[in-house]
């Protein structure tokens, strides 16, 4: 019976954890299908307006490392409440935001926030079930997709009927709702004795925050060049002296042997890819439907809901085609599966005027490929060395949600010259890349083998 009961908890507190990352991914991106109609509200460029999508996905990025450490020194129930606590909050603020500045700002907290989300419930799940790590993070990946799946379409519908502030009391709700889950089924774990390093933590947060200040800000145009190249200059020398102080160091926030392991260079690499695409369709295919479509904000939602929905459907299988076979190899052929994909939706979105079957076409197609590559990343990084650390997990969906505000901010360069096709072709030579580095270093069991046949 005790162990009835374990088992009942267990699935209670997984599926309160699910829940959570639906609504973290939720909160990501419900402003996307009314973007155009914020942008009008305060009477500002869209370009502009794109920073209150930027500027949560900068700051959950960079502060990703930061929340995975702080949830293994003072548990990770305990930081994963307090960070939905301010979800809440900044939720409420934007709600009331009575400039675009000020909605940028409230979009940065809850991106802070939001941060938590990430690395502390997939340390938990690993937690509560270490027998199936396939299997559960098919499962977190398809609350992504669900999360991804309903964000555009309530947005939508919201705008159109209730206003877009409505869409920020929306999530603040569940936030709460959430964040009561959360305290009443997850147990408690334990804080862990680990070390801060000051100075790692410092360089590496500021170090990725002026390289993707720099990236995003290219599409402001009342930015000079010279400063959005000064912004990544600076990054990439903060990154460098991160690595210097932290090599060897007993104390590093991350230990940098586990980081270079293949299996999480490789997942990190994907994962880059595979949101660098996400964050590329999550800006351009909405501003696409509600503009040289013509549709209304709930009609695009509604539209938008094919992609993340093939994802949601599409990650279970995936989870088990992973655990079952080769996460590597699952991984590789869904990289270039995206490249395709992503081609094809060049082609399709560059035209004159888009129709809309072709358009659900590459919906689904661009959402089966990232599902493929979005399972498999996650599997990979949990099973590598660093898995077992917050902060390297911390380092992973950094690396993830980077490389979501790049695709962003590569939309919002663009955007001004309407180059809808240049901004897929750019997303699938990133997964390109990924694709070559999947196959650079030895793999860990081909390793182990020749171990064996040495001794």
């Amino acid at each position: 019976m005790d162990v009835l009961d374990n088992r009942r908890a267990a699935v209670v507190a997984a599926m309160a954890l699910l829940l959570v990352t639906v609504t973290g991914t939720m909160s990501n991106n419900i402003i996307n299908v009314p973007l155009r109609r914020v942008a009008e509200d305060f009477d500002q460029p869209v370009a502009y307006a794109v920073l209150s999508i930027s500027a949560f996905t900068l700051m959950l990025a960079i502060s990703l490392p930061l929340t995975g450490w702080l949830g293994d020194r003072f548990g990770r129930k305990r930081v994963l409440v307090s960070a939905l606590a301010l979800m809440c909050v900044a939720q409420v603020a934007a709600a009331l935001a009575p400039s675009l500045p000020f909605l940028i700002v409230m979009r940065a907290l809850q991106g802070l926030g939001c941060s938590a989300i990430p690395p502390l419930v997939m340390g938990i799940l690993m937690a509560v079930y270490p027998e199936s790590r396939g299997r559960l993070m098919g499962a977190w990946a398809a609350a992504n997709g669900v999360g991804q799946a309903i964000g555009p379409p309530v947005g939508g519908v919201f705008a159109d009927y209730f206003g877009w502030r409505s869409v920020f009391v929306l999530v603040a709700v569940l936030s709460l709702t959430a964040l009561v889950v959360i305290q009443a089924t997850v147990p408690t774990f334990a804080p862990r004795d680990v070390s801060f390093h000051v100075a790692g933590a410092v360089l590496l947060t500021s170090g990725t925050g002026f390289v993707l200040l720099g990236a995003t800000l290219l599409s402001q145009p009342s930015v000079p060049v010279w400063l959005d190249a000064a912004f990544a200059v600076a990054g990439l020398a903060l990154l460098g002296g991160f690595i210097k102080v932290s090599y060897g160091n007993p104390r590093a926030l991350i230990p940098l042997r586990l980081a270079a392991e293949v299996r999480f260079l490789r997942s990190s690499f994907a994962a880059f890819a595979q949101m660098f695409l996400l964050g590329t369709s999550l800006v351009a295919i909405p501003l696409v439907l509600t503009g040289p479509m013509d549709l209304s904000y709930s009609s695009a939602g509604a539209l938008f809901f094919v992609l993340p929905v093939v994802m949601a459907i599409s990650a279970p299988l995936v989870g088990r085609m992973a655990e079952e076979g080769s996460p590597r190899t699952v991984l590789r052929i869904g990289l270039a599966f995206m490249i395709a994909s992503a081609g094809l939706t060049a082609g399709v979105v560059g035209g004159a005027s888009p129709s809309i079957l072709p358009v659900v076409l590459c919906l689904l197609l661009v959402g089966g490929s990232m599902a493929m590559v979005q399972t498999p990343a996650a599997t990979g990084a949990t099973r590598s060395p660093a898995g077992a650390h917050g902060a390297a997990l911390g380092l992973f969906n950094l690396t993830r949600f980077a490389g979501m505000t790049a695709g962003a901010a590569w939309v919002g360069l663009l955007t001004p010259f309407d180059a809808r096709a240049a901004m897929f072709v750019g997303a699938a030579a990133m997964a390109a890349v990924a694709l070559g580095v999947s196959f650079l270093g030895v793999s860990p069991r081909r390793e182990v083998l020749a171990a064996s046949s040495r001794a």
